[in-house]
């Protein structure tokens, strides 16, 4: 496992941090919460040292996990997670009032929730777990994270942004008051590299990277016969869409032959690792065939720019979230 900073923090977290929405349950189909446990012991023991959660992950139940895990590790282990909505309305809607969605008591109860959950003292990263521009100037969060902060409850604080709309965190980082930024970004959705990898990178932003296999588009296991059992990837993938991603990574794979080997998971979480911008990616791992196949991808490097070339040709204009 390879190692780098986020941001200006100066936390050195692994280049695969563990993705903890599926660990909750509730949207994701899981077998039993003893094989989380082990599937998160596992990356522990593989040099994984970052998890991203969030309090609406299971209602808390995937922080709970988290914690029992995180107190027998052995090892330092930095932990995100992030304050949901107060109106529950994932993604932010455009123009929406703060006061009903992050209001100062709020930030700070769900922050003390969560360090219940955790049981821990602090939490390394508090994350805002929607965003929307109007609020960038506003100083209800501002003031929270703030006095959080003094009061030795967070180390650091970041947004996570809302879906395919990375654009919309430019004024925040601008403003340096976060410390990172969460972020949609695979080889399908290669927006952040326009603005958003430049900005943080000129402001020390640490930049984590989510859904890096597009919600298991990217596994190269769907086809237009799929189902899904989970209630998420049912919706994600309901419709066409199953033809329709069997059909883009067919493509994928046709203009990778001869330009690299592997399994396309494989070259995605590479794809990703591949911006300088990005400090870790956090692929969902519930399973430790999942989480030592991902993990493993730290110590292969870098993506050639001939790879990198073929797969810019691949960026894919979707929204499956809507």
């Amino acid at each position: 496992m390879q190692y780098r900073t986020l941001g200006r923090t100066g936390i050195e977290v692994s280049e695969i941090g563990y993705g903890a929405w599926g660990i909750g349950g509730k949207q994701w189909q899981v077998d039993s919460d003893d094989e989380s446990i082990r599937a998160l012991r596992r990356a522990l023991e593989l040099g994984l040292n970052f998890i991203d959660t969030a309090l609406a992950y299971g209602d808390g139940h995937s922080e709970t996990i988290v914690g029992q895990v995180i107190k027998t590790a052995g090892k330092r282990i930095s932990i995100a997670t992030k304050v949901p909505p107060k109106n529950r309305v994932w993604p932010a809607a455009p123009g929406s009032n703060i006061e009903d969605v992050f209001p100062y008591d709020y930030i700070v109860a769900c922050t003390e929730e969560s360090l219940r959950n955790l049981g821990t003292e602090i939490i390394d990263l508090q994350q805002l777990h929607v965003w929307d521009p109007g609020w960038t100037q506003r100083d209800e969060w501002k003031r929270a994270f703030e006095d959080l902060r003094k009061a030795g409850k967070i180390r650091y604080c970041g947004i996570s942004i809302n879906d395919h709309q990375p654009d919309t965190a430019l004024e925040v980082i601008a403003s340096g008051f976060i410390d990172t930024v969460q972020v949609i970004y695979n080889i399908f959705d290669q927006t952040p590299q326009e603005n958003l990898f430049p900005a943080a990178q000129k402001q020390k932003v640490g930049v984590i990277a989510r859904v890096p296999l597009d919600e298991g588009a990217l596994t190269d296991t769907i086809t237009a016969q799929s189902t899904f059992d989970d209630p998420f990837r049912a919706f994600y993938f309901r419709g066409d869409r199953p033809r329709e991603v069997e059909q883009q990574v067919k493509a994928l794979k046709a203009d990778l032959q001869g330009v690299i080997e592997g399994p396309l998971p494989e070259i995605a979480l590479r794809f990703c690792l591949s911006h300088p911008a990005v400090s870790t990616v956090i692929p969902g791992m519930r399973k430790i065939r999942s989480v030592e196949s991902s993990c493993h991808v730290s110590d292969l490097g870098v993506l050639e720019k001939q790879v990198l070339d073929t797969l810019k040709k691949h960026a894919w204009n979707k929204n499956y979230y809507q």
